[in-house]
């Protein structure tokens, strides 16, 4: 019984002997940060538009006033497009829109599929 109640002491003691070490603390971590939290704009529309050769756009205008994204199916990921100035259309690698979040027609323009009207 001895040796068990030693060994278990010193089990305890050599256990104990690492609590009394410094606990590494990341000197960032108690930075404050002095910017704005900006959160991702968020859709103030969404419209699904028949085009001129029978096919579905559905469009999502974004908050921002010059964001909107553009998908051939609900299912699809969507394409971010830009307004570079006010006015202008939304522009994208292969893609156009002109029209707005309120109007009930655009013009679009996509890969492959050229430029053409779409009505709601």
């Amino acid at each position: 019984m001895n040796r068990v109640a030693l060994l278990s002491a010193l089990v305890v003691a050599a256990a104990l002997a690492g609590c009394n070490k410094p606990v590494p603390v990341d000197a960032t971590a108690n930075e404050t940060v002095n910017e704005p939290l900006v959160l991702p704009p968020s859709i103030v529309a969404s419209k699904a538009y028949r085009c001129k050769d029978n096919s579905l756009a559905y469009v999502d205008y974004l908050s921002d006033g010059k964001t909107a994204t553009v998908r051939d199916t609900r299912e699809a990921t969507p394409t971010a497009l830009t307004m570079a100035e006010p006015g202008k259309p939304y522009t994208a690698e292969g893609y156009s829109l002109t029209g707005t979040a309120t109007g009930a027609s655009v013009t679009l323009t996509r890969p492959g599929k050229g430029s053409q009207s779409c009505h709601v």
